[in-house]
């Protein structure tokens, strides 16, 4: 499983952004729903959705290209964790998953701890 470092930056793009465009290709608009079930509407639900929290930069394992990672819900409530890139200003989705119960576990304690202002 990759590991991330949160970076201050991805929260800011995150939140401030006021549209993404996305990059489908064949290399990336089957893969995740062939490997985990996840369709491509539901990744970019997922980041248009505002709900997302960054996991910030991966560290592990290393890349050519700097990967990113956030996790959030799609419209049906289903956590995903998305590693992507942005490339010429637009989001490359990687990979999307369904969040492990850790993860899950984490989104949900975050949210709790914004909605109580802390």
């Amino acid at each position: 499983m990759a590991r991330f470092k949160f970076i201050e930056s991805l929260l800011d793009w995150l939140f401030e952004s006021d549209s993404f465009e996305f990059v489908w290709d064949e290399g990336n608009r089957t893969k995740n729903k062939t490997k985990h079930g996840v369709e491509t509407k539901e990744i970019e639900e997922v980041f248009l959705g505002r709900l997302a929290i960054p996991l910030g930069v991966q560290v592990w394992p290393e890349t050519d290209e700097e990967r990113l990672g956030i996790i959030g819900p799609t419209k049906k409530g289903k956590i995903l964790q998305i590693v992507f890139i942005i490339r010429n200003k637009k989001v490359r989705p990687i990979s999307a998953r369904m969040a492990h119960k850790k993860e899950r576990e984490q989104y949900e304690k975050i949210l709790r701890k914004i909605a109580e202002g802390v």
